[in-house]
């Protein structure tokens, strides 16, 4: 019979070579294995093997995880968003001149700064929301007191103390000399007035200019009539 202590002996060498051959299995396979209480072979955390292919195949798993995040990030990022530009129509013959013009017409070749004094003017107007017939006198009225030059005070020739697009006069109430010589308030004191004309848009041109401006001239704007329309359409991009 065998005894206790021989058993012992032959199963602790049969858990040793069990063992030793599990490890160099798991080993081959770049596992890592571990000896628990009882001589339970487990494998433990895995590690890179002689071949290292653990390692490569974690190491890839990883790049393809990292490729689809950043795909999916690609995907969602926003584009951007075109915003079409609003486009403004230009004013109709009907619009800037609605009678008709019986008065012979004068004309001059628009220097660069008398264009953008023009397009202060217009811009005034659009910026009170006022209809084009509005820019058609108020252009007209500076062509006749200025040909739409900024004039400051001309010294001893000048009028009164008129100055400034429109010649407006500080003694009258239309503002300081740099006020009135600034083009956007200048304008805007003069669409200021013509608003309160009753009827100013169904005027003819000369009659709502005189009833602003007060001149001794009072029928002299209408010559000017055909030009301020031409430059109200240039300042859209348009006309002659």
């Amino acid at each position: 019979m065998v005894n206790d202590r021989t058993l012992r002996t032959t199963l602790s060498a049969y858990v040793r070579t069990a063992f030793t051959r599990t490890s160099v299995r798991l080993a081959g396979a770049g596992v890592a294995a571990a000896v628990i209480a009882g001589g339970v072979v487990v494998p433990a955390v895995a590690s890179s093997g002689p071949s290292g292919s653990t390692g490569t195949m974690a190491a890839q798993t990883a790049s393809a995880g990292a490729q689809r995040d950043a795909a999916a990030s690609r995907s969602t990022e926003r584009k951007p968003v075109k915003v079409a530009k609003k486009v403004v129509k230009a004013p109709t013959a009907k619009q800037l001149h609605p009678r008709k013009i019986t008065e012979p017409q004068t004309r001059f070749k628009p220097t660069a700064e008398q264009i953008r004094n023009a397009k202060a003017i217009v811009k005034a107007g659009q910026q009170m929301k006022l209809p084009p017939r509005a820019y058609v006198i108020a252009v007209a009225t500076a062509c006749q007191e200025s040909t739409l030059k900024n004039l400051g005070h001309l010294g001893a020739s000048n009028d009164h103390d008129s100055q400034g697009l429109f010649q407006q006069r500080p003694s009258s109430g239309w503002g300081s000399p740099k006020q009135i010589t600034n083009p956007n308030y200048a304008s805007k004191a003069f669409y200021s007035a013509l608003v309160k004309v009753p009827g100013w848009s169904k005027l003819p041109l000369t009659q709502a200019a005189q009833e602003v401006q007060v001149s001794a001239y009072p029928n002299h704007y209408a010559k000017w009539e055909k030009l301020a329309g031409d430059l109200v359409l240039s300042t859209y991009g348009v006309g002659p």
